[in-house]
């Protein structure tokens, strides 16, 4: 039997548990449904955090357990599940996790992520936890005192390598563009050519690992005059970007062509009640103070969704007798003529439902109707429009009904 909330959140990293604080303090009854063990998505796995405004000090993990406790205090629950897949045909969603499990929500907040890049080079899913690694929180201490290379050199790549400098050696970072030229903010670069345990091979592409079992030896190839080198380490560490969680939402959801989620502003995908928040979404700064104002922004805009639609299933789609509705605004002095001038008519009297429906207090009732000009009115029966007059006429109004 399925169970059912308010709000359910796909993904535990910063921006989903940050629509779990916003709606689970809305009163929303809400879930997150977490796919892995560890609480916290992507930020999980660094270590250091520099850069959350207000924490000068703390490291990643500390910040998002901050996160879980904060949504745990308004009453979020917080389950395990890997997402098979999503149905959202009608007000109720539904979740079906790959064990079995089902829920069902009148919103859905997507925040899968996005997983590590891989580059498909020989050796690197052979050697994977033999030496080859994603993930520096979770695999530093394996190589203590040892040498590795780090391939990338984005935020991520400089990031993790300050941090692996603790434990390792030596740390020799391959960078694909010219010597002093790399794609990390500056004041990361200036911290990893200050740092005495960090080398770079500049101009140059992995291209294999070898080794007997373990990594033994990184075979790098310059693109410019393509000489090849090999590099003796015990252990390479990608950090490439990162691919988005979006598998199960073929179909559902638009995507890019690169599988990002496509939202607007509000992040709102092309689906009702269905939002997507941080790194899952198309977007260009991937932070989590980014991804936390998208989880707030969601669950903001999932509440409105929630009681718009609870409000006109209600009073239209489940109304016991044809409804008129009229389109209006407080700015539109000629809607609220039609307002004046249907409200006259006792229309409740006749025999139908008379709601008014403010369009910039209910953009999404609005939308879905395709109401662009106002006064529109609408005439609902059973759910379905069957006749839609757009600044009507007094003698239309009167056939009308």
């Amino acid at each position: 039997m399925s169970e059912k909330y308010d709000l359910i959140v796909l993904g535990g990293g910063p921006a989903g548990m940050s629509s779990a604080i916003y709606g689970s303090r809305s009163r929303l009854k809400t879930l997150v449904l977490e796919a892995k063990r560890k609480t916290g998505g992507q930020p999980s796995t660094y270590h250091d955090m520099e850069n959350y405004p207000g924490v000068p000090e703390t490291t990643a993990s500390e910040l998002m357990e901050n996160f879980r406790t904060h949504a745990e205090k308004f009453g979020t629950e917080f389950k395990k599940g890997e997402v098979k897949s999503l149905e959202v045909d009608g007000f109720e969603k539904i979740i079906k996790c790959k064990k079995g499990e089902e829920y069902r929500a009148k919103s859905v907040v997507i925040a899968t992520g996005a997983e590590p890049r891989k580059l498909g080079i020989k050796g690197e899913e052979e050697f994977k936890g033999k030496g080859v690694s994603y993930c520096a929180t979770c695999d530093a201490d394996l190589f203590t005192d040892l040498d590795i290379v780090v391939v990338g050199n984005g935020n991520s790549a400089v990031e993790e390598s300050i941090y692996l400098t603790k434990f390792v050696n030596k740390i020799t970072m391959i960078v694909i563009h010219d010597e002093g030229v790399m794609d990390a903010e500056k004041i990361l670069q200036e911290k990893a050519m200050q740092n005495d345990k960090i080398e770079f091979v500049w101009n140059s592409v992995l291209e294999e690992i070898k080794g007997e079992g373990i990594v033994e030896k990184a075979v790098v190839k310059n693109i410019k005059n393509g000489e090849k080198s090999e590099i003796d380490c015990s252990g390479v560490f990608f950090f490439v970007g990162r691919v988005p969680s979006t598998d199960f939402l073929e179909g559902v959801v638009d995507l890019t062509e690169h599988g990002y989620v496509k939202t607007t502003k509000q992040m709102e995908t092309n689906q009702p009640g269905v939002y997507a928040v941080g790194d899952v979404r198309n977007k260009v700064v991937r932070q989590v103070i980014t991804a936390a104002g998208d989880g707030a922004t969601a669950a903001v805009m999932a509440q409105s969704y929630i009681e718009e639609e609870e409000y006109w299933q209600n009073h239209v789609v489940n109304a016991d007798k044809p409804a008129l509705v009229a389109f209006w605004s407080v700015t539109d002095q000629e809607s609220m003529d039609l307002i004046s001038q249907l409200e006259a008519m006792e229309l409740e009297n006749k025999g139908y439902k008379f709601l008014k429906i403010d369009t910039y207090k209910n953009r999404l009732i609005s939308d879905r109707y395709g109401v662009e000009e106002i006064p529109t009115l609408l005439k609902i029966e059973a759910g379905e429009v069957v006749s839609k007059l757009v600044k009507p006429e007094k003698e239309e109004i009167k056939e009308l009904i």
